[in-house]
């Protein structure tokens, strides 16, 4: 069995990690980003109707001016997303399932986006960075990766690992969408992209390729 090797920045790297490994996967973690908040100010409540979270980051990172704006229902991109945004006391009113590009936001409303500084852009009357994802300049491990399986989450992480990585022909990638597949370019073993947007279809994925004997 080929070992799988995550991407995803803390703590999203170990969630996924720990799925894995229940899965009966041997994993690796190395992580091509670091995530750190950004100064922001929240704007007055009373001219949203609500607020669009398209990453958890933006609870982890969104710190103390995310507290005005609790009146405010949110839409979620994603269980993990509303899982978060609920521990923290807010109203979830409603959750996606096909990833930023399609939440099904409703045009009559006026959206507050808080967002990382590069976002799918969502159609929100505002968008709010809170968080970044800055590079990590030299990851650890990623030079060890031939014969693995490399789960591959965003566009960003794909084309980042396209830059850090020269020999691919012994490396397989599953994407979590056709844009990330797309993203980490070509001369790789093989390159899938998940049926649908988000880690468990991502993971399952990855599985199947970990366990292939495919050339």
């Amino acid at each position: 069995m080929r070992p799988l090797v995550i991407l995803r920045p803390e703590p999203g790297a170990s969630a996924s990690a720990s799925q894995a490994r229940a899965m009966g996967l041997e994993v690796r973690t190395i992580p091509l980003f670091e995530i750190v908040p950004l100064p922001w100010t929240a704007p007055d409540p009373k001219h949203f109707d609500a607020i669009v979270m398209t990453s958890a980051n933006a609870v982890r990172h969104g710190g103390p001016a995310l507290e005005r704006l609790k009146d405010l229902p949110v839409r979620a991109v994603g269980v993990a997303t509303a899982a978060s945004a609920r521990a923290v006391g807010f109203r979830v009113s409603s959750v996606g399932d096909g990833g930023a590009r399609d939440m099904g936001l409703p045009s009559d409303q006026r959206l507050l986006h808080l967002a990382g500084r590069e976002h799918v852009e969502s159609g929100a009357a505002m968008t709010i960075p809170v968080y970044e994802a800055r590079p990590i300049e030299a990851p650890p491990g990623l030079g060890a990766i031939d014969e693995c399986v490399v789960a591959v989450h965003s566009p960003r992480a794909g084309r980042r690992l396209g830059e850090l990585i020269d020999r691919r022909s012994r490396i397989t990638i599953a994407a979590i969408s056709a844009a990330a597949a797309e993203a980490c370019g070509a001369g790789w073993k093989r390159v899938h992209a998940a049926p649908q947007p988000n880690d468990e279809a991502l993971l399952a994925l990855a599985a199947r390729l970990c366990e292939s004997p495919g050339p």
